[in-house]
């Protein structure tokens, strides 16, 4: 996940400043622009689908966990066929909780799983703000990278520690809180350092002065340029 010469590109939801996020053509930009990788979200629907949808609503107020999958608005994909179209990229797979006991860890680690054996090679990152469903992720298949989503890291001051201790291979912070001092406790930890979400050119040239391992931003292609 990391790389010596420049931090990777992450497209936020897809190229998501030039195309509806979280769409294929959101992912399919995201691949012209030059991204290393996509960053996506799923919400688990009502008859156990994997929908890409950032919000726990669609736009028209109806709740994702309560309605099947087909019946999701026309431009909502499907996980497996949003992965089709990160086709060359990798991607980083936010799972959503929106409802304590959910099996939407265990869904996803299957589609994960199923397309690796028929031979899909693609890298796949799974992120989540919570710590039990990535836990869930490494018990149930530990060779899938996992993320830890952090926001506030002066509230949990030992959460960097912890995502270490528990197998992340890399946090993907609130961009606000990467310093100089963060950058020194994830190297000494082995973790990679991807910041959400970046957009300014000065910001971006300077996290890369830092280090960090990727930078997540809704412009793929201007942060690609920036960095050039």
């Amino acid at each position: 996940m990391s790389n010596s010469h420049r931090p990777l590109i992450y497209a936020h939801r897809g190229a998501s400043a030039d195309h509806a996020e979280n769409t294929l053509p959101a992912f399919l930009g995201a691949h012209e622009q030059g991204s290393d990788w996509v960053e996506l979200d799923v919400h688990l629907a009502g008859d156990g689908g994997l929908v890409i949808h950032h919000d726990p609503h669609y736009a028209d107020g109806r709740t994702v966990l309560d309605h099947p999958a087909d019946a999701r608005p026309s431009t909502v994909p499907l996980l497996d066929e949003a992965l089709d179209a990160c086709s060359g990229m990798g991607v980083n797979i936010e799972i959503k909780v929106t409802r304590p006991g959910s099996d939407l860890a265990d869904r996803v680690v299957e589609l994960v799983r199923s397309r690796r054996a028929r031979g899909v090679d693609q890298q796949i990152c799974i992120s989540c703000f919570d710590e039990v469903t990535l836990d869930r992720v490494r018990s149930l298949h530990p060779a899938i990278d996992t993320a830890q989503l952090l926001f506030d890291l002066s509230s949990d001051p030992e959460a960097v520690e912890r995502a270490a201790d528990k197998g992340a291979v890399a946090i993907n912070p609130w961009d606000p809180f990467v310093d100089a001092a963060l950058m020194e406790r994830c190297g000494a930890l082995g973790l990679a350092v991807n910041p959400w979400t970046v957009d300014d050119r000065d910001r971006i040239i300077e996290l890369a002065a830092l280090g960090v391992d990727g930078i997540i931003t809704n412009t793929p292609a201007l942060a690609r340029s920036y960095l050039t």
